[in-house]
Parts: C-alpha cells; sequence; structure tokens
C-alpha cells in the first residue's frame, strides 16, 4: 500500500493508504450501485449506538481526529487497485471510478472529548452515496474502539478522584492498538503513559523507570537501587515489592534519602501495603516521596483504594480492554437519501424497520443537550427538521470536513480538556460506578425531513 503523509499533527510521518480499512462488501455494493445509476445520490448516513453498555451511565466520544486522518488517507493507490483488480473484487468501470477517490462531502460530529447517549448522532457523512458507503468500516473500527477505551478511562478518572492516572497497557494489546488506546486514554484524563510510540505520535507524557528484571539482574536490590539512583537520580521511582517491601522501602530512602522521588508497589494488598509505606516513609523522614501503585487496577479496584495514601494509578490490562466492554457497539446507517442522482433532488428519511433490536430513525439528525436551572444536562434531545428556539445554542454537532477538506482538527489537549468539561455537566450519579441506566435519557423530536 502507498503512503500519505500524517498532517496536521506536525510530524514528519507517513501512513498507508487507509483505502483497504474496508469490508469486501463495501465495495461490491459501489459497483453495483454504478451499475445501477445510484451511486452518485446524495446521502446522509450517522453513526450512533442503540445502547451503552449494560450498566454504564454514559459513552464518550474519542478517536474522531484519527477518523479525520483516515478520511484524508482514504486512497486508491496503484498497490491498492493492483491487489483489488488481481482478485477480480470489483470490475473495470468501479476500478477507474475507485482511482480517483477523493472524499468530497460533510462531515458534522460530536467534538473529541463530548459524552454521548443512545441515539447520539456522534457522526454524520454526508456525499454521494458512493463516496460515504466505502468509510463505514474504518470509521467505525477507529471510534468503537477509542471511545470504549476512553469511556473506561473516563470511569477510572473519576473514580481516581484527581489523583494522576498512568496508561502502561501496551503489552497487553495489538502494538497499534495500544497507540490509539494511549490517545484515547488521554481524553478520557489520563495524565501519561508508557508508550513511547504515543508519546512521539501525539505528544502525549511518557513516564517510565524500571521494572523487576531490574533488579533481579543486580547481585542484591541494594545495587539495583544505587545503579537506579546513579543514573536516573534521587527523584526516580524505585519498585519495592521484588522481595521483602519493608527492606526494600528502608533500602531505598537510605540510598536516595528523603529526596526519593516514589516507590511503587505492584503486588500484595494494596490498601494495607500502601499504608504501611507511607507510615514507614513518613518515619524515614521521606514525606515528601510519593506512592505509585499498579498491579491489574480497574475502576473499581482504584475506588477501593480512595482512603489509601496513594498518589498515583497505573492501569494496563483492563484500560486497554476497554474493562470489559471493548467496544462501544456503535453502527454507521444510511439515513436518508435523494430521490434521485440530481444535486438538486430532495432527501427522503430511510430507515431499517426490521424486528430483532436493530430498528433505527430515519432522516438527518441534529442534536442538542437540555441543561436545568443549575446547568447540568437533563436531557439528551435528537430530532429531525427545524432545530426548537430554546436548543438553539446547545446543539452539539460541529463541522469537521467541508467539501473534502477538513476544517476541525484540533489539538489532543483540547478533547481532554472537553471531556473533562463535558463530566462536570452530568448529574453527580454519572460517576457512580454502580449500574444503572443512562445518566440523562434520549429524547426525540420528530420534524419535517431535512429534503
Amino acid at each position: 500500500m502507498g503512503t500519505a503523509n500524517l498532517a496536521g499533527l506536525g510530524l514528519p510521518v507517513d501512513v498507508p493508504s487507509t483505502a483497504l480499512f474496508t469490508d469486501h462488501y463495501e465495495l461490491t455494493m459501489l459497483q453495483a450501485a454504478l451499475k445501477a445509476g445510484t451511486a452518485e445520490r446524495r446521502s446522509v448516513f450517522e453513526v450512533f449506538t442503540r445502547r451503552l453498555p449494560e450498566g454504564r451511565r454514559y459513552g464518550v466520544v474519542a478517536g474522531t481526529g484519527r477518523v479525520l486522518d483516515a478520511v484524508e488517507n482514504f486512497r486508491f493507490d496503484e498497490g491498492v487497485l493492483g491487489f483489488l483488480r488481481e482478485r477480480r473484487i470489483v470490475d473495470d468501470e468501479t476500478l477507474d471510478w475507485l482511482a480517483g477517490y477523493r472524499f468530497s462531502g460533510d462531515i458534522w460530529g460530536y467534538p473529541e472529548g463530548e459524552v454521548y447517549f443512545p441515539g447520539s448522532p456522534v457522526l454524520r457523512v454526508e456525499g454521494s452515496f458512493g463516496e460515504c458507503v466505502l468509510l463505514e468500516t474504518v470509521v467505525l473500527s477507529i471510534l468503537n474502539h477509542d471511545s470504549a477505551i476512553a469511556a473506561a478511562a473516563s470511569r477510572m478518572a473519576s473514580a481516581a478522584g484527581g489523583r494522576p492516572l498512568i496508561e502502561m497497557g501496551a503489552r497487553r494489546t495489538h502494538e497499534l492498538a495500544a497507540v490509539a488506546a494511549s490517545r484515547a486514554a488521554y481524553v478520557g484524563g489520563f495524565s501519561s503513559t508508557s508508550d513511547l510510540a504515543a508519546g512521539f505520535r501525539y505528544h502525549i507524557p511518557t513516564v517510565g523507570t524500571a521494572a523487576h528484571a531490574f533488579t533481579l539482574l543486580h547481585d542484591s536490590e541494594r545495587d539495583a537501587f544505587r545503579a537506579q539512583v546513579d543514573s536516573l537520580g534521587r527523584g526516580t521511582t524505585l519498585l519495592v515489592d521484588t522481595y521483602d517491601v519493608a527492606e526494600a522501602v528502608r533500602t531505598a530512602v537510605e540510598i536516595a534519602g528523603p529526596e526519593l522521588g516514589a516507590v511503587r508497589i505492584d503486588s500484595g494488598d494494596l490498601l494495607l501495603v500502601a499504608h504501611r509505606v507511607r507510615q514507614q516513609l513518613d518515619e524515614l523522614g521521606a514525606t515528601e516521596t510519593k506512592i505509585i501503585v499498579t498491579s491489574d487496577l480497574d475502576e473499581y479496584a482504584i475506588a477501593s483504594l480512595a482512603a489509601a495514601p496513594v498518589d498515583a494509578y497505573g492501569v494496563g490490562t483492563q484500560l486497554v480492554t476497554g474493562s470489559g466492554y471493548p467496544t462501544a457497539s456503535m453502527v454507521y446507517k444510511l439515513v436518508a437519501r435523494a430521490e434521485s442522482a440530481d444535486p438538486a433532488a430532495p432527501l427522503v428519511p430511510v430507515a431499517k424497520k426490521s424486528s430483532g433490536g436493530k430498528t433505527s430513525l430515519g432522516g438527518r439528525k441534529w442534536a442538542a443537550r437540555r441543561l436545568d436551572a443549575q446547568g447540568v444536562a437533563e436531557a439528551e434531545v435528537v430530532g429531525t427538521g427545524p432545530v426548537p428556539a430554546e436548543l438553539a445554542d446547545r446543539q452539539l454537532l460541529v463541522q469537521l470536513v467541508k467539501g473534502g477538506e477538513v476544517v476541525g482538527r484540533e489539538p489532543l489537549d483540547a478533547a481532554r480538556e472537553r471531556h473533562a468539561a463535558a463530566r462536570a455537566n452530568l448529574p453527580l450519579s454519572a460517576t457512580q460506578l454502580s449500574r444503572g441506566e443512562p445518566v440523562i435519557p434520549t429524547e426525540y423530536v420528530h420534524g419535517r425531513s431535512d429534503g
């Protein structure tokens, strides 16, 4: 596959074309639509989820910036076209059409970091059927993964109560998914990552010192601590649970002095051990030395340590797997299409009506969040047709792509800050870890079609 410049990130990174991050049937649909003369019909696709993962109170939009990169790099170069030709996936007429493919439509969506609820149109893709249908898989693969990770991260950040969170799950997932997970975790409230690729690509702060292997390499724990402090300075973090924790803490302070930056605990009863270590550090005069805990943490384990003298948490497996829900279950559905290929033809709503819980609502939608008298969110309002005047300044969708050109790219810190603000505007029960329904209801307003 060919390469295209990763625009907008300020990095000299070349990435492969994203054109094959798609499903076979999207190209066969395109071929049939071209033959039928319907591929150029103006169409509106929307991304939404019918329900949140069981027990979750809200979702988090993440991956929007990566979607914009993917759309920009969706190009059928010679290598890609050769593969399609060799496998006879589509005919020559379709290959000719794909050779000139450039998305030329518009994309609107919830800004990255915003929260969402069942039915929220988190992304709206508008253009010809042919150019929009090809983006389905790549859009969903990014939003479903990143939003799931960000939602887990958000819950963990709430449970941490302001204490820093370190993302350290790279070794627990695919190497490319690890980079995306670091990015999504940062949006959701994590402050740093151990993954250098994520730090390089997305400017996320990176941290890390030493593992148990470094201690085991040396003839004694004292030798290992001395080597680390001599190299990294007294502000380093020493891992103290390779052998005996109490002895390791004593040795650590003897070598680094009260200026020791932190100790890390990676096993045992974290609540009990943290209290004992804090007492010991204070008795040794290391009152400013911080305690970092790791060891298969999730939001529930983090919440259980709220009363412990812990200064930061490192989270891996549970974060990069969405803490039990590795996908946001979003779908990409055609909700409106023109009556003909005439650019002036009116749009008509379309929707799947079959039974089995997979119905959808037709029509090009807007979304707004209604607030109560105290400025707290009380409903997600989704509608077609005119936006009620009282909701005009509460609309959620922003334009991300206009006429094929990206207009909505922003720094990652903006998404991170937006999420913190959006979560703060939800009812307090949103941060409860107990299972429940979405923290605010979704209300539908049916107006005339946008045709």
